[in-house]
């Protein structure tokens, strides 16, 4: 699978731990920064990290910041983007198989390095149920996300292809 990888200055360390995983299990990581522990503001790195999902040049995404929560609110502003703060192993797998979440947000300061890693392994191999009932939600999201003005960039679905 091709993931894109995120993170401001709190989590560069466990970014690049993740990045290997991933990586050793066979998947294309592409790591859109930062890179340093100098200080940046998370917006920045979930505004790119939701634009490789939604403009497709990735499938999923993993997205760290010290607790996850302020990486989350912001790749949520982008249409189409499903990211949530994943701490435990069921989020992780049923996000996706229930929600079609697309970002997996983790909290440098709240788990550590193997919690991490396995979190990210579990999200990258479930797979959305596509069950008539999680549709059905997926639409009213989708129909929110019209009704409030946030629309896709032109000629994306919200998934990647």
């Amino acid at each position: 699978m091709h993931i894109a990888i995120a993170s401001d200055h709190t989590g560069v360390d466990r970014k690049a731990e993740v990045a290997d995983a991933l990586r050793a299990e066979g998947h294309t990581v592409d790591d859109l920064g930062t890179d340093t522990t100098t200080p940046v503001d998370y917006p920045d790195y979930s505004e790119r990290l939701g634009l490789a999902i939604v403009e497709g040049r990735a499938e999923r995404g993993v997205l760290i910041c010290g607790s996850g929560v302020g990486a989350s609110v912001a790749a949520n502003k982008i249409p189409g983007i499903r990211a949530a703060v994943c701490h435990d192993s069921y989020s992780a797998h049923q996000g996706v198989e229930h929600d079609d979440m697309n970002i997996l947000v983790l909290g440098a300061r709240v788990i550590g390095s193997e919690v991490a890693k396995e979190l990210a392994r579990i999200f990258v191999a479930a797979r959305y149920t596509g069950e008539a009932r999680h549709v059905r939600r997926l639409v009213k999201v989708r129909a929110m996300e019209e009704r409030y003005g946030m629309h896709l960039p032109a000629g994306s679905t919200g998934r990647a292809p």
